[in-house]
């Protein structure tokens, strides 16, 4: 069977099963498997097998489930309670300053654990009823809370970069390196957006009528900085200093969260038995996702799918950038109705050659990869930032209340995207960008 033709029938029977429900990694695995069926025989399985084999003893993998472990810790003590009641003590009379406090609130905790599922919920919990209570507008406290809890996707330790670079053998310290400034560009427009709107429709945020606190008392709510800041230095700091690697660093991180949760008295059995149960549980999840496409993506590389789709693509003699942006526009599509773990793992086999043969740099492209999938993450109509904070919202929001909240959000990160796309000097921090054609 010709590849095109072989092409068309994965494609066709990949849609087919994700749409009547077979989980997403089950489906590329049967695709794949009928692949190496219909293009080699049943004896090729076992090269299969050794490819989905050879990247779970990748060492750097084991930093997954360290960090969503990690999280899970964070997200059942009562140290990000302690930051948001610290932050919300310092900017307490200032317009739209709960809203700001959470998206500050939600950066340092995308710097502590790079999760974004948990953090929405725990930003949900915390902030939303503070922010109704003081009567801000629904919509605009929905997209803080989602966009600001997506932020797990570019601020490192991020999963998606660690997942890319294993995907793509690139450099995850460098791919965390050069994620630093787009991730803060995304919280810093976040955070403008809300001055800036509160400022123009001061009814959008009513200040609290609460008394505000004296520079004394203000300076009691410091030790609430203390955990988070001190959890982010052992984490990034290890790792930036070329002291240890990533799983090391991920390594550290729990020792260090589980030390500072038993110093606050926090540590219990059933505190560690969750967490320890929620981190089996999610990587269970990702671990199927990662067999299934990693199937597909090697039996299409053995029929030789990634040389086709690239030599189709070129043989348009299209401008480099236009290519690009195809390729961001078809992340976008599929962002909206398949999880980042898949489209990693399936899409980039195929869109990598490319990227290397026009001659940009796959750190870069991998940035602009983990922008579009923060995007993903409130894009409609399966947006999970949405069905995350549906779970913990009074009954009274509905999903299309909170989707509703989302579009400015989704612009700012849009803008985002574009100006990473069009001036790569912005994630050249450490090394030298690769010149483009």
């Amino acid at each position: 069977m010709d590849i095109g033709t072989l092409s068309l029938i994965v494609l066709f029977g990949l849609l087919v099963l994700i749409a009547i429900g077979v989980p997403l990694g089950f489906a590329s695995g049967v695709m794949g498997a009928v692949i190496v069926m219909v293009n080699i025989g049943p004896h090729a399985l076992g090269i299969l097998l050794s490819r989905f084999y050879s990247l779970l003893v990748t060492y750097s993998f084991l930093s997954v489930p360290l960090f969503i472990f990690m999280a899970s810790l964070l997200e059942r003590s009562n140290i990000a309670k302690d930051l948001y009641d610290a932050l919300n003590a310092w900017l307490r009379k200032t317009r739209g300053g709960v809203g700001v406090v959470t998206a500050i609130m939600a950066t340092i905790m995308a710097a502590m654990s790079g999760i974004i599922g948990g953090e929405i919920v725990l930003l949900g919990l915390i902030a939303l009823p503070q922010m109704l209570r003081l009567k801000y507008d629904q919509d605009m406290s929905i997209g803080i809370i989602c966009a600001s809890g997506s932020l797990g996707t570019m601020i490192p330790p991020s999963i998606v970069l660690i997942i890319y670079g294993l995907t793509t053998e690139t450099s995850i310290t460098m791919l965390f390196q050069e994620a630093i400034v787009p991730g803060l560009m995304i919280s810093g427009l976040i955070i403008t957006y809300i001055i800036v709107r509160t400022r123009l429709q001061p009814q959008l945020a009513p200040i609290s009528e609460e008394p505000g606190l004296t520079i004394k008392e203000k300076l009691k709510y410091l030790p609430g900085f203390l955990a988070p800041v001190a959890i982010v230095i052992i984490v990034l700091g290890s790792i930036y200093s070329g002291i240890t690697g990533i799983t090391e660093a991920a390594g550290m991180g729990v020792v260090a969260t589980m030390f500072i949760i038993w110093t606050r008295k926090e540590l219990t059995w059933f505190l560690f038995k969750d967490a320890l149960t929620r981190t089996f549980k999610a990587t269970g999840t990702i671990i199927t996702i990662t067999f299934g496409a990693t199937v597909l993506a090697g039996a299409y590389s053995l029929a030789g799918g990634p040389t086709y789709v690239a030599e189709m693509i070129l043989g348009y003699d299209l401008q480099p950038m236009v290519i690009i942006a195809m390729m961001m526009l078809i992340f976008l599509v599929l962002g909206m109705f398949m999880d980042w773990v898949g489209i990693v793992l399936l899409i980039m086999p195929v869109f990598l050659p490319i990227v290397l043969k026009l001659g940009f740099d796959p750190i870069w492209f991998g940035i602009l990869f983990c922008v579009n999938m923060q995007v993903s993450f409130l894009s409609p109509p399966f947006g999970p930032a949405a069905f995350y904070l549906k779970s913990v919202t009074p009954p009274h929001i509905t999903l299309i209340d909170i989707f509703r909240g989302f579009g400015p959000f989704i612009c700012l990160q849009l803008i985002v995207l574009i100006a990473v796309m069009f001036f790569p000097e912005l994630t050249q921090n450490f090394h030298e960008f690769i010149p483009r054609r």
